[in-house]
């Protein structure tokens, strides 16, 4: 006891004794711990955990249509607007002036075979490689497996390219031209559309978090490939090996394969999807790659 407690008898009795710190309460078996550490380096992808979180990929790609759309006045007519408009600059141009070969089919119908699964591509591409930066909010707050956006921003563009698809089926209707059998090979090339444009769409969307001039090249790339794939003219101007090697551009695998699915193209494109195909495989793993690397500094970046 100390010279002070002795003066004071009273504040001896009522000052408590000192206390060591008492240790943290340990978690009981029952409750679970998550840690959440950043990955580093290359990883693939989680497939266990993006089927955890379909539901958020599904509210996800609904919000996507809805905001599309809120307050338009055309609504859900701008699914076909865009690629109508570009159906009659080609028939005039192309078709008509520059009297472009359309395979025997009717110069409308051929461009407008083209450009249904083109935009579904340039409509997904676009959207996906702005969806990380156009989610910052929710990126910064929350976790879940950030693939979800980009994939959500493309799944939702498949709305736009069934309305697009109906539209089709009616000017074939209107020019009398029924699909063969092919066209049970038509799911295999709207999935090649759909990875070719999540492929691209996740190495633009990673690069757009750490380089905002994306969003200028975007518009610019999105023409390019458009020109670059038989959109407006058939790839059967060219001669072999050259066609097969044009099928490095994935979606002229993906424009030949409609048009050989629903009008009956005469020329199976056979070696060209094959070429379409790897390179569309090339980008989906690639993007998605460096997508799983580049995720760990999301939410510092963005």
């Amino acid at each position: 006891m100390s010279l002070s407690q002795i003066d004071n008898p009273e504040q001896s009795e009522l000052a408590p004794e000192p206390v060591a710190d008492a240790p943290a309460p340990r978690p009981s078996d029952d409750q679970q711990v998550t840690i959440l550490r950043p990955a580093g380096g290359w990883h693939l992808i989680n497939l266990y955990e993006l089927w955890r979180f379909r539901e958020l990929l599904y509210f996800l790609a609904w919000r996507d249509v809805k905001v599309r759309y809120k307050q338009t006045a055309l609504g859900v007519a701008w699914a076909v607007v865009q690629p109508l408009l570009t159906m009659l600059v080609f028939s005039l141009f192309f078709g008509r002036l520059a009297k472009v070969p359309s395979d025997g089919i009717p110069y409308p119908i051929f461009s407008f075979t083209a450009l249904v699964p083109f935009t579904f591509f340039s409509t997904g591409l676009t959207q996906s490689s702005n969806s990380l930066v156009g989610s910052a909010n929710l990126v910064q707050k929350v976790y879940f497996p950030r693939l979800i956006i980009p994939v959500a921003t493309v799944l939702s563009a498949l709305v736009d390219f069934a309305i697009a698809m109906l539209v089709l089926l009616a000017l074939m209707a209107f020019y009398r031209i029924a699909p063969s059998w092919h066209a049970v090979w038509l799911p295999a090339f709207v999935l090649l559309a759909l990875a070719t444009s999540l492929g691209v769409g996740l190495w633009l969307s990673a690069l757009n978090v750490e380089y905002r001039d994306v969003r200028y090249v975007v518009p610019f790339l999105t023409q390019f490939w458009m020109y670059a794939t038989p959109v407006a003219y058939p790839s059967s101007l060219l001669h072999q090996p050259w066609r097969t090697i044009f099928g490095l551009n994935p979606m002229a695998g993906v424009v030949e394969g409609f048009r050989w699915a629903l009008l009956g193209v005469a020329t199976p494109p056979g070696a060209m999807v094959l070429a379409s195909s790897t390179a569309a495989l090339l980008l989906l793993v690639s993007g998605a790659l460096y997508f799983r690397r580049m995720e760990r500094t999301f939410a510092d970046v963005v």
